[in-house]
């Protein structure tokens, strides 16, 4: 029987069409649920970092303390050394790891930290219970996940119905979960987390440049990524039908009443001293 880690492949890869969306993200537009609970001397440890923009806020947040950024692509580590290094930051390190066994001893940070992280894994309640288990009691559990058929647009084109369709199946199909949002609460209490607080918060895109940063990056993203290569190769969409959904997004992008939402759930979870 294969392991859980192995159950699941990151849909998306680290196309540049990916990145052009990782390295948007902050700590105040990702995980502002988070950052009312960090104190400057914390240890973190932030899982699925990507390409470090989150580490790195997070780093300056705790001038004392220390943040430790794991990926399972040894490739995407070398764009998150060079994000820290490029902010001067030496409370920070980077490693590979996969979040179902975690290399590190039991009671170990102060905060654990994924966003974006469990939608893509075998096993989300497994790793919840190895985030819990290297977490210091007291410590805290923080995850954000967005979900998928939460996501809403305007207007209401057949082609991003299409897209969110696409999407879902490629996505289930690596073993995934793209609506883990509104799962977050119910994997953790399966987990055996106990003081779970769950919240929600949106991205949204509207202004011009909103909405042409989003349409772009997923028209591309939809031609050239690993998702591309995964939903032709996984039999769910032509080369066709894949073009179709990529002219959608940019038919969106051009009409100026374009709006869209991403919901995300979130999961702050206090261990037990």
């Amino acid at each position: 029987m294969p392991k859980a880690q192995e159950t699941a492949v990151y849909t998306h890869g680290h196309h540049e069409s990916v990145l052009r969306s990782h390295v948007w993200r902050t700590a105040e537009n990702s995980a502002a649920y988070l950052l009312g609970v960090l104190k400057p001397h914390m240890r973190i440890l932030d899982i699925g970092c990507g390409p470090g923009t989150i580490t790195a806020d997070l780093a300056e947040r705790v001038p004392d303390g220390h943040v430790t950024g794991v990926d399972h692509a040894p490739d995407v580590l070398e764009r998150a050394r060079a994000t820290a290094a490029g902010r001067g930051l030496t409370n920070v390190d980077f490693a590979v790891a996969d979040v179902h066994a975690l290399d590190y001893p039991d009671d170990t940070f102060c905060v654990v930290h994924a966003h974006q992280v469990l939608q893509h894994v075998g096993d989300p309640v497994q790793a919840l219970r190895e985030m819990h288990r290297v977490t210091k009691p007291g410590g805290f559990i923080a995850v954000r996940d967005g979900d998928y058929a939460a996501m809403t647009w305007y207007p209401a084109l057949p082609g991003l119905d299409d897209w969110l369709d696409l999407y879902e199946r490629v996505a289930r199909g690596n073993g995934g979960e793209p609506d883990a949002g509104r799962r977050l609460k119910a994997w953790a209490l399966a987990a055996g987390l106990t003081d779970v607080t769950a919240t929600s918060s949106t991205w949204t895109f509207a202004t011009p440049e909103e909405r042409a940063w989003w349409s772009g990056l997923w028209a591309d993203r939809t031609m050239a990524s690993a998702y591309a290569e995964r939903a032709v190769g996984g039999g769910h969409a032509t080369a066709e039908q894949l073009a179709a959904v990529s002219e959608a997004w940019r038919e969106w992008g051009r009409r100026e009443d374009a709006w869209f939402a991403v919901l995300h759930g979130e999961i702050l979870c206090r261990k037990a001293v």
